[in-house]
């Protein structure tokens, strides 16, 4: 895999932000999975 050249400032703000959008996205689903994890676990257990 060739190393990444940028050419002008705006590639390189370009590719910068896009990396760290994708990232926060990733962040925000794991955590919105680990809350539905964390959550699921609260059942009711029926205890006669």
């Amino acid at each position: 895999m060739e190393p990444t050249t940028f050419s002008s400032l705006q590639d390189f703000m370009l590719h910068s932000k896009t990396i760290t959008y994708v990232l926060m996205g990733g962040g925000l689903v794991g955590l919105a999975c680990f809350w539905y994890f964390l959550c699921g676990r609260d059942k009711d257990i029926k205890r006669f």
